[in-house]
């Protein structure tokens, strides 16, 4: 069986436990390590990733090539207006050709069809590194830096504010799935898709996904504060947009609302001034370089379990 990394559900509740685990000691292991220095047991010797690109990156670019390294492979980058699929190739073709030269292909693209389709027509691990549906690979990092901060997911009350977007989508997953409470506050009109809060009820048990308009309601007694911009790349009707988020934004008084240990997280860029004021992102509660850190050794976790080693 060919394990790919499209959603958190690929891997399980199990899976998910067992590569944040695997992730927190391969960081623990490497303190105080020059950051190309491979890991002593270099799992990944010899493997190939490929990256492609039709967004651009800075996190998830940096986080998987070093992650590649460290594991003791390499990698090969590509955006789609270098390649053939920028001119009309197939998804299936690129996928076909792809898996005789390489050992795992990762990709970050707009639609989610097009991972689905790559992974189809594979015959190595697929990789989700952004769609417009989901981003697992952030709240893989997420979960990490909660955890670091507070030694356990389950029963942690998550508080999104602004878009119902792809980041939600894969907090909404993954509170089902570890058994954490998620409670998103999102303007009318801009709320997550039905069919993941559907899947999510589901499975979630006791710990339901709720929607609300009250930005406060929301973020009263949470252990971890999120938000996202509120426009993302290539998204049209900005400044409508713009003004239905305004009153999400995370200021200092509602920071206030959340348990006195309450972490904010941005899976970053921050449009600051926007969806957070500077005062917050750069406060005492923001864990967001070691959120944006861990984006490297929770992608070390990911690979590793797409080539079943852990």
């Amino acid at each position: 069986m060919i394990r790919n990394f499209i959603d958190l559900a690929d891997a399980g509740p199990d899976g998910l436990r067992a590569m944040l685990a695997d992730a927190d000691s391969r960081k623990r292991m490497r303190a105080g390590w020059p950051k190309g220095k491979p890991d002593v047991d270099r799992p990944l010797d010899g493997h190939v990733l490929a990256m492609i690109f039709e967004k651009n990156s800075t996190r998830t670019r940096v986080s998987f090539d070093m992650a590649m390294r460290q594991l003791g492979g390499t990698t090969i980058v590509m955006d789609a207006g270098s390649m053939q699929l920028g001119r009309g190739e197939s998804i299936a073709d690129t996928a076909r050709v792809l898996s005789r030269y390489v050992d795992a292909i990762m990709i970050r693209t707009d639609d989610h069809a097009k991972v689905e389709a790559l992974a189809e027509f594979s015959t190595v691990p697929v990789i989700n590194g952004l769609t417009d549906q989901s981003h697992p690979c952030q709240i893989m990092a997420d979960m990490l830096t909660v955890m670091e901060r507070r030694g356990n997911l389950e029963g942690s009350r998550w508080a999104w504010l602004g878009d119902g977007n792809n980041v939600l989508h894969s907090i909404i997953e993954a509170g089902s799935l570890l058994g954490f409470d998620v409670t998103a506050a999102c303007p009318e009109g801009y709320d997550p898709d039905p069919a993941v809060v559907a899947t999510a009820k589901e499975r979630a048990g006791n710990h339901p996904f709720v929607l609300t308009r009250d930005a406060e309601l929301a973020v009263t007694g949470a252990d971890v504060v999120l938000t996202d911009t509120w426009v993302s790349m290539g998204q049209a009707h900005a400044e409508a947009k713009m003004a239905a988020m305004a009153p999400y934004q995370v200021t200092e008084t509602l920071m206030a609302q959340a348990n006195g240990d309450g972490l904010f997280l941005h899976c970053l860029p921050a449009h600051r001034g926007e969806e957070v004021v500077d005062a917050v992102i750069d406060g005492p509660r923001s864990a967001i370089w070691d959120e944006a850190e861990n984006r490297l050794h929770a992608q070390k976790a990911v690979l590793l379990w797409c080539f079943g080693k852990i």
